[in-house]
């Protein structure tokens, strides 16, 4: 697993020129009093992504128009280029998503808030390892890619 990691990581890092080109647009909703959301979009501008930042009362209506499952929830929601996006998803699994385009994917999750992802790394704690899960529009899903915080596992 570690080793097509690091394949996935340096096939994706080899199209990065040609993706930062592109700046795809992130639209992003997300609660005022979210520290660790600001974080998340910090880590998508500082990846080469267009983010507009949407502070908004309530992020549930925007889940249920992206049709993010339940079980996937996190701390905001997001859309790239028609693609739903949950929680801290690191920049590196959104530009494989545009790159490859699995049929059938509608969106990547982050659910819970994992330490050491985007946006919520905490000075002295250790990351943790997680899955980006791929689901689909009835509500399926699987692992994605595999991280230990911002770094493919």
């Amino acid at each position: 697993m570690r080793r097509r990691g690091l394949l996935v990581s340096a096939l994706v890092a080899a199209a990065a020129p040609a993706l930062a080109q592109r700046s795809e647009r992130v639209e992003v909703w997300r609660d005022p009093n979210c520290g660790c959301c600001s974080g998340w979009v910090g880590h998508l501008r500082t990846s080469g992504f267009a983010v507009e930042d949407r502070v908004v009362a309530s992020v549930a209506p925007f889940r249920r128009m992206l049709g993010t499952p339940a079980d996937l929830l996190s701390c905001h929601a997001a859309r790239v280029a028609g693609l739903a996006l949950e929680g801290h998803v690191p920049a590196l699994a959104i530009r494989r998503l545009l790159a490859e385009r699995p049929a059938g994917i509608v969106g990547l999750a982050v659910p819970a808030m994992p330490v050491g992802s985007p946006g919520m790394e905490v000075p002295g704690q250790p990351p943790d390892t997680y899955d980006v899960i791929g689901w689909r529009a009835d509500g399926t899903h699987e692992p994605f890619m595999r991280f230990v915080g911002a770094q493919p596992a």
